[in-house]
């Protein structure tokens, strides 16, 4: 295929399932913490940013994933943000997740992750937490 050819066929189709989720990290300069900042969908097909995130992510003390623009988690997202977990934790680290809005937050609701999870209302609220509780 000629470099300035658009994708076609089975290439098209993957290329367009990666684009469905976009996966920011924001590190933050006061603490050992990383946000990552995800939009859009995450399943089986589209969470490889998500997984390359989380794994470039895993030497901070804290990860707070920001589902704020998250429309989407099946349970592909689910397993990839629970190994995350036990990882961080494994390290002596954590992953907190921020700003679930359904149906994310109803699929967490469901499989009893939001147990398992610190969850917080938004990036600023789990920023201010110090986890000095937990």
């Amino acid at each position: 295929m000629d470099a300035e050819e658009p994708a076609t066929g089975r290439d098209a189709i993957a290329a367009a399932r990666e684009e469905r989720l976009i996966v920011e990290m924001r590190p933050d300069a006061r603490t050992d913490t990383v946000v990552l900042v995800m939009n859009g969908e995450v399943d089986h097909d589209s969470a490889g940013p998500l997984t390359d995130a989380l794994e470039e992510g895993i030497g901070a003390g804290r990860i707070i994933a920001d589902c704020s623009g998250l429309r989407f988690c099946d349970s592909t997202g689910l397993n990839v943000l629970l190994k995350a977990r036990l990882r961080m934790l494994h390290r002596g680290g954590r992953l907190d997740l921020a700003g679930l809005r359904p149906p994310v937050d109803r699929m967490f609701e469901i499989t009893g992750a939001d147990h398992v999870f610190r969850v917080f209302r938004n990036v600023e609220t789990a920023l201010a937490d110090d986890g000095a509780g937990t």
